[in-house]
């Protein structure tokens, strides 16, 4: 099936699924005017990321390819120092050295084999533009409505993209076999749905900083299920790359709480 047609399907059973959860909630669909125009915006860049990176999975595998979309940490960091002032520690240039660093092995393969220039643009634009949907969405007034609604909203403006690019589902292609209808509703349901609530829940129970670290696990299990399912290949040179930009995401992550350590323990030590 196309990419188009399946987040099609992932959109749009997402946006039913999200509906239900806010009618069990009890949560009004109500949006100001003055959020349409934001919501809009934030859904296309939504959109857009899952679009340029189930497009990069024709010239990558998706467990390299989930990697490389992981440091769109790093870029919020970037953007957040050049856009909004906010300041750029040494851990962050560390960060951002030791995440181009793993790209570059990630890129060069073992026996000089390089991945596809194309998959890799497209997994850094499909990073980039969930970069600027995080900042966006804190720095808006959107970060004051509910998590599950500001979702439904983005996901619901998201699924136009795909209506246009299938020229009104003119091009929809239906999924053949029982499975592969399965395959489709799963996709919107875990990794969109599911997801979302239990990122919530998480964070409520052990904070962010926690649950950000516990993110990286997402390239691992998708590197995981890759090797496993797929029979992708895992080289050193591979897993090395991989590993610095876990490290890189990681100290990005918990950098200002070290920081903040630092500073402190120098006081007591002054004192």
């Amino acid at each position: 099936m196309s990419v188009d047609s399946v987040l099609f399907y992932r959109y749009l059973l997402a946006v039913i699924v999200l509906a239900i959860l806010m009618k069990i909630q009890k949560q009004s669909f109500a949006i100001q005017k003055a959020d349409i125009l934001p919501l809009a915006i934030m859904g296309l860049l939504f959109s857009f990321s899952s679009l340029l990176l189930f497009m990069s999975y024709n010239y990558m595998d998706a467990g390299i390819a989930s990697t490389i979309l992981f440091v769109y940490p790093v870029m919020v960091a970037v953007i957040m120092g050049v856009f909004f002032k906010e300041k750029i520690s040494f851990i962050t240039i560390f960060s951002i050295a030791l995440a181009l660093v793993g790209i570059s092995f990630l890129y060069q393969g073992d026996g000089g084999k390089t991945l596809s220039t194309l998959g890799i643009i497209l997994v850094l634009l499909s990073s980039l533009s969930y970069a600027i949907y995080i900042i966006g969405v804190n720095q808006s007034s959107l970060k004051t409505l509910p998590t599950t609604k500001m979702t439904f909203y983005a996901i619901l403006f998201g699924l136009s993209i795909y209506i246009v690019r299938l020229r009104f589902c003119v091009d929809l292609q239906m999924p053949p076999t029982p499975l592969l209808w399965g395959s489709v509703l799963a996709l919107a349901i875990l990794p969109t749905a599911v997801s979302l609530i239990c990122t919530t829940l998480s964070a409520h129970y052990i904070g962010s900083t926690p649950t950000a670290i516990l993110g990286a696990l997402e390239p691992v299990t998708a590197l995981f299920f890759g090797v496993l399912v797929f029979h992708e290949k895992l080289t050193l040179r591979l897993i090395i790359g991989i590993v610095m930009i876990i490290a890189a995401v990681t100290l990005i992550i918990v950098g200002k709480s070290l920081l903040k350590k630092m500073s402190m323990l120098l006081q007591i030590n002054k004192k």
